[in-house]
């Protein structure tokens, strides 16, 4: 097992190096591992200002304890069943697919409660396993192969805006945070997807994690939430809904929405090289990691969640 070096951020970390095959090729992992008590420190939140919609809102829709997975990913690529070539964990809506549409999952069961049928996914987590679980045939070919990892918890908050009050997101409503390809474009689109322990909050990293024995590595994912107005997807997956700057305030023109806040927490082994699946050309490197999710809740339990951030209350 070689070492490389990977500078990240202004931290070097060692890159464990390992093969995989791909396509009758050799190919070396670039997954980091840091010890978190090297990470730095959380960023500070932008100063909350008055009129503020403070309140909270969690989802519970449980762990995936019903295993739905697949390698499909509808928001990126619909309608192409298999072009994610790695796995998604889904919770919520158990129907999504490649071919889903606002239709059918405006039918379909949900793992949510409050009738909240919306979808909510991101890559699984894997531990080294000869006998791991396999999802498609495509699986071994594309690097992604070990026992997948059931988040032990999986919190599902929507946050206001630290300038003023939310509105509504519209029905069926698209939107990712991350980049599946973040590692080959450079890191490009993933800032707002973190990597913490349970016992050190207080530090992030945008790698893999180090946690001292008994903690549970922590997967963090911000969401857009400035919207155009007109549109539940654009072309990019990424205009229509966009993250507000530095302060909280919205670009000209956009208007603040409830924002997603997802954390997975894994009781994953604190001597194993563990790693999210991913395209092959990531290489299992954790700037690839990502989380999508469709909007379908009701129009009412929306205006709910709404009326609950904007009023300052914990729901």
């Amino acid at each position: 097992m070689g070492t490389a070096v990977l500078a990240v951020g202004a931290v070097v970390f060692g890159v464990v190096g390992y093969g995989f095959l791909t396509g009758g090729h050799t190919v070396t992992s670039a997954a980091v591992y840091v010890d978190i008590a090297q990470a730095p420190a959380v960023p500070v939140p932008p100063p909350v200002l008055p009129g503020a919609s403070t309140g909270t809102w969690r989802a519970e829709c449980g762990r995936n304890e019903r295993g739905v997975r697949n390698s499909d990913n509808v928001v990126a690529s619909p309608g192409q069943p298999g072009q994610a070539h790695h796995v998604h964990d889904y919770v919520g809506n158990v129907s999504t697919n490649a071919f889903s549409t606002d239709q059918t999952l405006a039918a379909a069961e949900t793992t949510c409660q409050d009738d909240d049928r919306s979808t909510y996914y991101w890559p699984v987590l894997r531990v080294p396993d000869d006998n791991g679980d396999v999802i498609a045939p495509h699986d071994i070919a594309d690097g992604n192969h070990g026992r997948i990892l059931t988040p032990d918890a999986v919190l599902l908050e929507f946050r206001g805006s630290p300038v003023g009050n939310v509105i509504s997101m519209p029905r069926f409503m698209r939107a990712s945070t991350g980049n599946a390809k973040g590692f080959s474009s450079g890191g490009v689109n993933t800032e707002r997807v973190q990597w913490s322990c349970s016992g050190s909050r207080e530090k992030v990293v945008n790698t893999y994690p180090r946690c001292a024995d008994g903690q549970q590595v922590v997967r963090i994912f911000d969401f857009p939430s400035c919207w155009n107005g007109l549109t539940t997807d654009s072309a990019s997956h990424r205009t229509h809904v966009v993250f507000p700057n530095a302060l909280g305030a919205c670009p000209a023109g956009m208007f603040p929405v409830p924002q997603l806040h997802m954390e997975l927490s894994y009781s994953a082994p604190s001597d194993v090289d563990y790693t999210i699946d991913t395209f092959p050309e990531e290489r299992h490197s954790a700037l690839a990691d990502h989380g999508d999710f469709i909007n379908v809740m009701p129009e009412t339990l929306m205006s709910t969640v709404v009326g609950c951030l904007n009023t300052g209350r914990a729901c």
